[in-house]
């Protein structure tokens, strides 16, 4: 019947029938040649097989004609209706079709060209080998640009330890810090904006990602248009305040020194009245001037140091007084210094723009009437105007001592002050750098220096703390680069305004209040690092005393200038204000001073005298001491912003309140009840809590964050509501070595005396408990949390 149907087909339906015969592997014929075994053979039927498919599919393949189109018989197959059944994908390696040329009874006429397989192979890989070689090629070259244009980021995070501090702190060198503050010299004497921005571009050439510009509307308390005089009404002569008379030729050769001799804020207008000599105007001076002469709306003659001026000044305020001629002992300056005709420039100002008290000078802000913070005409005079005043011999320093000046009791002196200054509103400009940290980048540890555009007052003390941040700035960015990152995020600033009463930063810090108060942990002082040569004078709040004290050693190993010095916390002058007494911030400074020729050479530091433009390099001619202030600043920066846990001391703290409460003065028994109960409570903390500090195993994240958390507010409970001017509102700080009693409460001793009242005393003494007993709950409350927390954990 297959034969039958067979030759009804036409001779195309033949040709096809005989050319597209459907083969399965698993029904190959038993009668096939032995040599299609053979894996040679098998492989090029393989090819045949492939080549054939295209060559059908290749457009006038219908016109192929087999010469042998007669019916064929295949030996050993089975019906041809299998042959009419649906294609059926093939396991056969040869393929999904098998060519009748297998057949060996097959005949062909027609003759082939060579496998075209056999022919484009080789051109075929050829041409797969060059693109693939062409694109390697060019991804070598996409790779190489990309890589040198976007560098990728490090894979892993250098570990913090004492090792990569070294390495960053060796960058550090002399000279670089001094070609940096040479540099700053040459800019000229522009406003406070135009030299910010020059810091904000240098700070951005050293690598620095975000660095801003924050300017500021303030008021500014300026010299007129002539300098202030002091005349003598018994003789009629008229005396600049650096003790020069008035006369057109001296007003020309020192035209900038006159003007800037003057206290910033004081009352303006002229008065008429006797001096008295009231020495350093403390309660003891005032007591003794008052039981001899009334003194009402007379000037006082005034020593300045031994205590804060604004604290001085509001006492004489008190009293009556009605002006003020401020002047520096020779007896109580260094012996290297000749600064006796010298006059110099003060500010009244307690801290930030005066027209905004407690908020931020910002666009709309309400703009109080306040062009004096006094009522008092103060004006600072050099000490050979005050030898002339008090009539004493120009050679009243010997060989042997220093004889102190004082007016002679006999003797009445009647002289008229003349003080013009003008108020106006200026621009001030802040300079802010940020570093994120990549642990805790929410939480910050500051580092401040300033700039000042007061022409030849503070001019090269700037310029030493900025060049001193700048250093560090160029040494950090350096291992930043490579891959290195603080765990806490390091804010660098630059203040405007700070010979005007700190007024960059407070402005800043009222602005950014909340969020300061939440993530600040630290503040690291730049203010005026080199203003002597003899000796190393460290600073820190009572936490940081430790960490301050090991920075030394680390760094002061080669250097004869700072081993030993002892770290105390005292009030200091600066931009750190407002961190310390307003924010309850652990604060640290390091600065080179000349040894102090007496007790009353505290708070001399509120002069700003004229500044040669060679005194610096004078004092430190091989930058020396300025590589020695920026390691300190920064080791102290680096441990701070990169310990795991904050290197803050809670013991310390309560060790320092009691030794605040030494003395008869405050021989309270509440209150070394309540002190002796945070020793306790602070020795128990450093010993269970502080674990994570020394040992890793013990860093559970969240028992590290928790545990900062409570050691970053150690101090904000010793902030008292109110501080007499001048003292500081954190009570943990003392006013100077020579004391150890809290200064709110020495002060209220003092007032007590004045006035002959307790009041003052029983209010200080509650502020003073209320610190301690509110520091104690903290420290409990924190013991609470942390075992509260491992008990739930267990």
């Amino acid at each position: 019947m297959g034969e039958n149907e067979s030759s009804v087909l036409s001779p195309s339906q033949q040709d096809k029938k005989m050319a597209y015969h459907k083969v399965n592997a698993d029904q190959r014929a038993q009668g096939h040649s032995p040599y299609l075994d053979n894996d040679e053979l098998q492989a090029t039927a393989l090819e045949l097989e492939w080549d054939m498919e295209k060559e059908l599919e290749e457009p006038g393949f219908d016109h192929f004609r087999l010469d042998g189109a007669v019916q064929h018989h295949l030996g050993n197959s089975q019906s041809p209706d299998l042959d009419l059944e649906p294609i059926q994908p093939s396991s056969s390696p040869k393929g999904r079709f098998q060519r009748l040329q297998e057949d060996p009874d097959y005949v062909s006429h027609y003759t082939r060209q060579p496998p075209k397989s056999n022919r484009c192979s080789f051109f075929q890989i050829l041409k797969v080998f060059c693109t693939a070689l062409i694109l390697f090629i060019f991804g070598i070259v996409i790779g190489y640009y990309a890589r040198k244009k976007c560098p990728s980021p490090p894979t892993s995070q250098e570990p913090n330890n004492p090792h990569i501090y070294h390495e960053i702190l060796k960058e550090i060198k002399a000279e670089n810090i001094q070609q940096i503050y040479r540099d700053l010299l040459q800019f000229p004497r522009e406003d406070d904006v135009d030299i910010a921005m020059k810091i904000l571009v240098q700070w951005s050439s050293q690598g620095l990602e975000d660095v801003r510009l924050v300017n500021y509307s303030v008021l500014l308390d300026l010299p007129g248009s002539s300098s202030n005089t002091v005349t003598l009404k018994n003789s009629g002569e008229c005396f600049y305040p650096s003790g020069q008379q008035c006369n057109r030729e001296t007003k020309t050769l020192h035209s900038q020194d006159l003007l800037y001799s003057y206290a910033a804020y004081s009352a303006k207008g002229t008065l008429e009245a006797e001096l008295v000599d009231i020495q350093y105007g403390t309660v003891e001076d005032l007591i003794r001037i008052r039981a001899i002469t009334n003194v009402t709306k007379k000037i006082a003659l005034l020593k300045l140091g031994q205590s804060p001026l604004l604290y001085k000044l509001s006492l004489l305020e008190d009293a009556g007084f009605g002006g003020v001629l401020l002047y520096v002992d020779p007896c109580d300056l260094p012996k290297t210094t000749d600064l006796a005709d010298k006059a110099f420039m003060v500010s009244l100002n307690s801290g930030g723009d005066p027209s905004t008290p407690g908020y931020a000078s910002i666009d709309g802000s309400y703009r109080q009437n306040r062009l004096n913070l006094t009522t008092l005409l103060v004006q600072p005079i050099s000490a050979v105007l005050a030898k002339k005043l008090v009539s004493l011999p120009e050679d009243t320093v010997r060989k042997d001592r220093c004889i102190p000046l004082q007016l002679p009791a006999t003797g009445k002196k009647k002289i008229s002050l003349n003080i013009q200054s003008v108020t106006t509103y200026k621009t001030i400009s802040n300079v802010i750098g940020y570093l994120k940290g990549t642990v805790f980048p929410d939480r910050y540890v500051i580092i401040g220096s300033h700039h000042n555009g007061l022409n030849t007052y503070d001019g090269q003390e700037w310029a030493s703390s900025t060049a001193i941040i700048t250093a560090f700035i160029q040494a950090l960015m350096l291992k930043v680069k490579r891959g290195w990152r603080p765990d806490r995020t390091i804010v660098f600033c630059s203040w405007g305004g700070t010979s005007f009463g700190n007024i960059g930063s407070y402005e800043w810090a009222e602005d950014l209040k909340r969020v300061l108060q939440r993530n600040v942990v630290a503040y690291v002082s730049l203010h005026n690092p080199v203003r002597g040569n003899s000796t190393l004078h460290p600073v820190a709040s009572p936490s940081l005393q430790q960490l301050a004290a090991e920075s030394q050693s680390f760094n002061c190993v080669e250097k004869t200038r700072c081993p030993g010095s002892n770290v105390s916390s005292v009030q200091i002058q600066g931009d750190s204000d407002y961190f310390i007494n307003h924010l309850g911030v652990p604060a640290t400074q390091f600065s080179y001073e000349d040894i102090k020729t007496s007790e009353n050479s505290t708070f001399l530091s509120e002069a700003l005298f004229p500044v040669r433009t060679t005194k610096t390099e004078e004092l430190d001619p091989s930058f020396s001491l300025h590589e020695t202030i920026a390691k300190l600043t920064g080791q102290v920066t680096l441990q701070i912003a990169s310990e795991p846990v904050l290197p803050f001391n809670a013991l310390d703290i309560a060790l320092e309140v009691q030794n605040s409460l030494k003395g008869d003065e405050v021989d309270v028994p509440q209150l070394l009840a309540v002190a002796s109960r945070l020793r306790d409570t602070a020795e128990l903390f450093q010993s269970d809590e502080m674990r994570p500090a020394n040992d890793p195993k013990e860093r559970a994240p969240i028992r590290v964050r928790m545990l900062n958390d409570v050691l970053q507010s150690l101090e904000k409970s010793f902030l008292v509501h109110r501080a007499p001017p001048g003292l500081y509102r954190n009570i943990l700080y003392r006013l100077d070595e020579r004391t150890s009693q809290f200064s709110v409460l020495l002060e209220a001793l003092e007032h007590c005396k004045l006035h002959q009242s307790n009041e003052t005393i029983q209010a200080a003494l509650s502020e003073v408990l209320n610190s301690i007993n509110s520091a104690q709950v903290y420290f409990k409350a924190g013991l609470d949390v942390f075992e509260t927390t491992l008990a739930g954990k267990k």
